[in-house]
């Protein structure tokens, strides 16, 4: 990527966002967020409940086991799923009920770069063609100007301009993301909703495209919702994280405290279970929270805390009250959490022993 390379900068746009209710509103802020689907005669709740909230040029890391509704979050948010109940407000202005017309100029400053970088692209369409139909659709340059944009946006993620008329299956896995990139940076957006944009990539490559998101993040101030099972990458690259279990957020706050000092035995759990390279050094081998008992269904959730089937500190009040995600304070008997640490849990505290390596 060059850093000098100037962003292609709409000459064109027809379809501008709605002045906010509030201009001190976070760019998003979501309030009890829920997706529930009907399977058979069970509503299985994908999502249910989940609040958080994102300032502009910030990247939140939204991580969790397979199947606890990190990326029905993600398709929420960019609305590619209808929400069942709750607020998604962008700017302060609620976009979960809008119709699809009225939604339209929010699509162009909320963008999502997918998971598989081969099923997300047209096989039928040339890369020119795949990223130029976001120029065209809202307007961002005249017609018939869109081929030089597009040859612009391919050098910023790293792509040769002149192949805009290769199809996907001439790049290899790392390239195709970055057309996947280019095709989410064609409109300019605030906020992109990046869906585990490294898991099938070779660890090579997770660099390459992980370096070329920092750069990107650095010179145009987009914000980031970051979904991610890489541990080590949403270390790397988010400001805060949020940690799921079964639809909804057991614990959130900034990268230090989480990683540092995770007050819910769910993300201890989820900490220790980041492979060890201490030991390949000689430094003493960290804590394993080995969880017992399965994952419980999201169609049919224990009473009070979700977590407590598997949970080595659940009591009798775990089974009847559910706890509320809320601020544990420092002085509260909740020694060495950071401002803005929040957890959902009865008993929450410290690890008293290392659970992350160094």
């Amino acid at each position: 990527m060059n850093p000098h390379q100037p962003f292609p900068a709409p000459v064109q746009v027809s379809n501008e966002v709605p002045s906010p209710e509030r201009p001190d509103a976070p760019l998003l802020d979501l309030r009890d967020l829920s997706k529930h689907f009907a399977v058979g005669r069970q509503r299985l709740r994908a999502v249910d409940g989940v609040s958080f909230s994102l300032a502009e040029g910030e990247t939140l890391g939204l991580v969790g086991e397979s199947g606890c509704g990190k990326t029905t979050v993600g398709r929420l948010i960019t609305r590619l799923l209808e929400p069942t109940a709750g607020q998604i407000l962008y700017r302060g202005v609620d976009l979960a009920h809008l119709r699809e017309r009225e939604m339209r100029p929010y699509r162009r400053e909320i963008q999502l770069i997918f998971q598989d970088p081969y099923s997300s692209l047209n096989p039928r369409h040339t890369v020119g063609t795949i990223v130029g139909t976001a120029l065209r659709t809202h307007d961002i340059v005249p017609k018939g100007e869109e081929l030089p944009r597009v040859r612009e946006l391919l050098d910023v993620v790293g792509l040769n301009p002149e192949h805009y008329n290769r199809y996907p299956h001439e790049f290899s896995g790392g390239q195709r993301q970055r057309i996947g990139i280019a095709r989410a940076l064609a409109t300019r957006p605030k906020l992109i909703v990046a869906d585990e944009p490294v898991s099938a990539l070779d660890v090579s490559i997770q660099a390459q495209v992980m370096n070329l998101l920092q750069d990107l993040r650095r010179e145009f101030g987009m914000a980031f919702v970051f979904i991610a099972h890489d541990l080590g990458v949403v270390r790397h690259f988010c400001d805060r994280v949020a940690v799921m279990y079964l639809g909804r957020i057991a614990e959130s706050g900034p990268r230090e405290a989480i990683y540092g000092a995770p007050q819910h035995p769910y993300t201890q759990a989820l900490l220790s279970a980041v492979p060890d390279v201490g030991v390949v050094r000689g430094t003493p081998p960290k804590v394993r929270i080995r969880l017992t008992g399965d994952v419980p269904s999201p169609a049919d959730p224990p009473s009070g805390c979700r977590f407590r089937t598997r949970c080595w500190k659940a009591q009798d009040v775990c089974a009847t009250i559910e706890p509320p995600l809320e601020e544990k304070s420092p002085g509260a008997g909740q020694p060495g959490t950071a401002p803005g640490q929040r957890a959902a849990c009865h008993f929450a505290e410290p690890p008293k022993a290392a659970i992350l390596a160094a």
